[in-house]
């Protein structure tokens, strides 16, 4: 996993004259927390993209612990707004990674959720719909928590019936409008159990080290991560 796949950065080296630009907005997943090594997956990438013999892209890490699909929708287009550089110029691109926090059951396993699944479902698609106005927009998946841990913080239960249901209703909304998916969900439940519950920390919510390294090299496989280099969203 500590091993990042060479071959991941050559569509941008060829396609691109100019570095792109990129702000990833959402949770705790996208700020990193849990990995003290590394400081996520996001700043992973961004140390990466940063060596002398790298594409030079440039990563704007907006994750906000704790957030859920109204506050990232409330700061979207302000964030985005604020990180032009080059004369003013707006990012190439948005990444967007939430929903894990909406799923959350409160105060007891079979409490309500912290975002009522209509409701997610409406905030969700005008988070989609602002964000796709602005540029072209990404989604990394949640990953799947260990149950046993539960609850988080002695209030928020998390369970994987849940986080199915938001993640496919992401999905569904992401596939509805074009929007490339990364489905980290069901890619990490594929993998075992044994396995998942090894990229965990100790609260059984957050990815530890390893679980970060595993991300950073699903995203580096993600086809959508290639394509994202295309000379169509060259703006920069």
């Amino acid at each position: 996993m500590q091993t990042l796949v060479a071959s991941s950065f050559q569509p941008f080296h060829q396609t691109h004259r100019q570095p792109l630009k990129l702000v990833v907005l959402g949770d705790s997943l996208i700020y990193g927390f849990g990995d003290p090594e590394g400081g996520g997956w996001v700043e992973r990438l961004r140390r990466q993209w940063m060596l002398p013999d790298s594409p030079g892209h440039v990563l704007y890490n907006l994750g906000v612990r704790g957030d859920g699909v109204k506050q990232v929708q409330e700061r979207v287009e302000q964030e985005f707004r604020h990180r032009g550089e080059l004369k003013n110029r707006v990012p190439d691109a948005i990444i967007l990674s939430v929903g894990v926090n909406d799923s959350a059951r409160l105060g007891r396993p079979n409490g309500r959720n912290y975002t009522e699944f209509g409701t997610f479902q409406a905030e969700l698609e005008n988070l989609l719909d602002q964000a796709q106005r602005l540029c072209p927009v990404f989604f990394v998946g949640m990953v799947p928590v260990d149950e046993v841990k539960m609850p988080f913080l002695d209030c928020f239960y998390y369970n994987h019936a849940d986080q199915y249901s938001y993640k496919e209703a992401t999905r569904i909304a992401c596939q509805g409008r074009q929007i490339p998916y990364l489905d980290i969900f069901d890619t990490w439940k594929a993998r075992g159990t044994d396995w998942c519950l090894k990229q965990l920390c100790s609260d059984g919510l957050h990815p530890n080290v390893a679980g970060y390294k595993a991300l950073l090299q699903d995203v580096l496989n993600w086809q959508a991560l290639s394509e994202l280099a295309t000379p169509s969203l060259a703006t920069a």
